[in-house]
């Protein structure tokens, strides 16, 4: 079709196509934010609404207390480890100064530094306590907090039993819960849908086309994308069984639509040629000619073969002679590409008019 169109109205089509793809851009975008909105008509339910709430709220109470717990506890253990670490690194540094300190008295054997060697002995001694009562303030530290994470744990399986006992009830709730915000979206995008095949049907020839074919991709859009994902699967049955009368109802359409065009161009074949002509559009038999095809019958015609002038299959007219310079030209043209003569002027007409 491009082909046959003059180069303005290819920039002005391309401009509407343009128009249309950004018309169907906003009404996506609004269309995503209503349908993304739908859920929130109804409020959203967890498995713990289901569950006793006299039941339930100690449980609560024990994982939040145990979890706090827990939370305090290990802040103060990591200052109890860098304590234990602290008076670990003093002992050990002063156990190698008395150690060298031992090696250089066996050396000398002074009994003057008997004093000394006992002062040294005492200050390690102190320093060992100090380390091992570090230790033990950790070792306390960590049995603590080894019993609020077993309190936290105790917790947490007896919620766990809690959810179990009532997950048939959340299931179904929440299936019957999805079944009804894929009603609000049905029940928003089919009418979107059949108004868009209306259109389709009715207006996409018209003067506001544009619109129409934004109008038809976001439709398409809403059902397909904003529809189809949120089907209840239901083990995939229920997808597969939609797909299948979709399928169904497509391939019928289709099928129909095949046999109302064969007989239309039975019927159309079986017409006069100029009857034939009177509904081929100028735009269309120039498409249909670019690609190599019969305007009429829209059969494959060899158009580089100058010895066929009617086509084969339908018997229309492909081309004749202009009447004023005898050019072989096509008949659907509206002029002579030679002499510019109009199509209209035949032989006759030149010698009338002589």
């Amino acid at each position: 079709m491009s082909k046959s169109l003059r180069l303005s109205e290819k920039w002005f089509r391309r401009g509407l196509w343009a128009v249309a793809v950004v018309f169907a851009w906003f009404l996506i975008g609004l269309g995503t934010t209503v349908v993304g909105d739908l859920p929130q008509v109804e409020k959203v339910q967890t498995i713990e609404d289901f569950i006793d709430p006299a039941a339930l709220q100690p449980v609560q109470n024990a994982i939040r207390d145990s979890e706090a717990k827990a939370r305090e506890l290990g802040d103060v253990l990591e200052q109890l480890q860098l304590q234990h670490s602290a008076a670990k690194a003093d002992t050990d540094s002063e156990r190698e100064k008395f150690t060298a300190w031992i090696a250089t008295r066996q050396a000398t054997a002074k009994p003057d530094q008997d004093q000394e060697l006992i002062t040294r002995t005492q200050h390690l001694d102190s320093l060992q306590a100090l380390e091992r009562s570090a230790l033990g303030r950790l070792e306390e530290q960590r049995k603590l907090l080894l019993d609020a994470q077993q309190a936290n744990q105790r917790a947490q399986f007896r919620l766990t039993e809690l959810q179990q006992g009532v997950q048939d009830e959340f299931n179904h709730a929440r299936q019957s819960q999805e079944l009804r915000v894929f009603a609000y979206r049905l029940a928003l995008t089919l009418p979107l849908l059949v108004f868009a095949g209306w259109l389709y049907k009715t207006k996409r020839q018209s003067t506001y086309w544009p619109f129409v074919w934004g109008f038809i991709y976001f439709a398409l859009f809403a059902f397909f994308v904003e529809l189809v994902p949120y089907l209840p699967s239901y083990g995939g049955y229920i997808r597969y069984l939609v797909g299948i009368v979709i399928t169904a109802l497509v391939g019928r359409q289709a099928i129909l639509a095949l046999n109302r065009y064969l007989e239309q161009q039975r019927l159309a074949e079986a017409q006069p040629e100029t009857k034939r002509r009177e509904v081929l559009e100028y735009d269309t038999a120039l498409a249909r000619l670019a690609k190599g095809i019969c305007p009429g019958c829209e059969r494959a015609v060899d158009l580089k073969d100058t010895s066929i002038d009617f086509c084969p299959h339908c018997g229309i007219g492909l081309h004749d002679r202009c009447g004023h310079c005898h050019t072989r030209k096509s008949t659907f043209a509206k002029y002579c590409h030679t002499c510019g003569t109009g199509a209209s002027l035949t032989t006759a007409d030149q010698r009338l008019s002589a």
